[in-house]
């Protein structure tokens, strides 16, 4: 199976000593968002959780722990974006945000860590322009260390609309020029662009409208097929395809702030949520409550074992 960390806040950001002692302990509790007394426990065993899937805006924090993550199969999306302090308070500098992409590329491998450059917005400071011309720089600096960017246009949540009043969806005539020119850029340094949630848009200039977190990325990080059981349409309109996972954060936890995020309700909150987590409890944000109905999820490895002919092409040439 594969666990989720990031749909929720940014775990490696902010909660890596947590989730290392999770995975030492060999388990995690996780509240239902919508029906806080209803908990899952988790087993983090290798034996049934396949890959974990990052989604951070800066991974630094991890880094200290690599070895511990290294039973897993690995899956990270770090998100670099051109917007400055106004937008994203406490994300790292993009330099830094590039350098640490690098470093974690050559760790877990280039078929592991994919480029987010989202969510896309155009103002009078960010323009269109302005985005192309900072994208390119972007794309030169990380080619050679993914295969893909994955893009999205920024969706007016309830959320974003309390945190981020001035933000606006982009017209279909922005979403069609930033596209296509996003495409050729992308190829150019050596990337696949993906777009997140988007329909096939797209498609016609080049862009694969499959989904980001596909089954497809998955098995070429493990490098190795997987049986995943039977699923309901996503969500977000039917629109994306991606295999979410289980999710193991909680909303309204994620310190960077940025004012276009819908996991958060408002600063406030998020800071007073922060003081609350302890790194040592199974829960991410706080302990257990009296009344809490713990459910033991049902679990297994959805790894076929049958080899991929990458592998066994791989394995011949060493022996060769």
């Amino acid at each position: 199976m594969i666990i989720q960390t990031g749909m929720r806040t940014d775990i490696p950001a902010f909660y890596s000593k947590w989730l290392i002692n999770r995975i030492k302990e060999g388990f995690v509790l996780v509240r239902n968002p919508y029906n806080p007394m209803q908990v899952t426990r988790y087993s983090l065993s290798p034996d049934v959780v396949d890959l974990i899937v990052f989604c951070t805006k800066n991974p630094a924090p991890m880094f200290p722990y690599m070895e511990v993550l290294k039973s897993y199969g690995q899956y990270w999306f770090v998100t670099i974006t051109p917007y400055g302090k106004d937008i994203e308070p406490n994300v790292p500098e993009k330099e830094k945000g590039i350098n640490d992409f690098k470093r974690l590329s050559d760790s877990v491998g280039v078929d592991s860590v994919g480029w987010r450059y989202d969510p896309i917005f155009v103002d009078n400071t960010y323009s269109a322009e302005y985005h192309l011309e900072i994208f390119e720089k972007m794309a030169a600096a990380l080619s050679g260390y993914t295969k893909s960017c994955i893009i999205s246009f920024i969706d007016i949540y309830r959320k974003v609309e309390r945190n981020f009043p001035k933000a606006r969806e982009v017209s279909k005539k922005d979403r069609i020029f930033l596209g296509r020119e996003m495409i050729k850029i992308a190829k150019q340094y050596g990337m696949l662009l993906k777009p997140c949630a988007e329909g096939d848009e797209l498609a016609p200039y080049g862009a694969d409208c499959s989904g980001c977190m596909t089954v497809s990325t998955f098995e070429t990080a493990l490098h190795a097929n997987l049986n995943v059981p039977k699923r309901k349409s996503n969500q977000r309109n039917g629109q994306c395809a991606c295999l979410l996972g289980v999710d193991i954060g909680a909303y309204d936890t994620c310190g960077h702030l940025c004012r276009y995020c819908y996991a958060n309700t408002d600063a406030f909150l998020v800071k007073e949520n922060m003081k609350k987590h302890d790194p040592s409890s199974p829960f991410l944000l706080g302990n257990s409550m009296p009344g809490d109905v713990i459910h033991e999820a049902q679990q297994k490895s959805w790894i076929d074992g049958q080899m991929r002919l990458d592998m066994i092409y791989a394995e011949q040439k060493k022996v060769d």
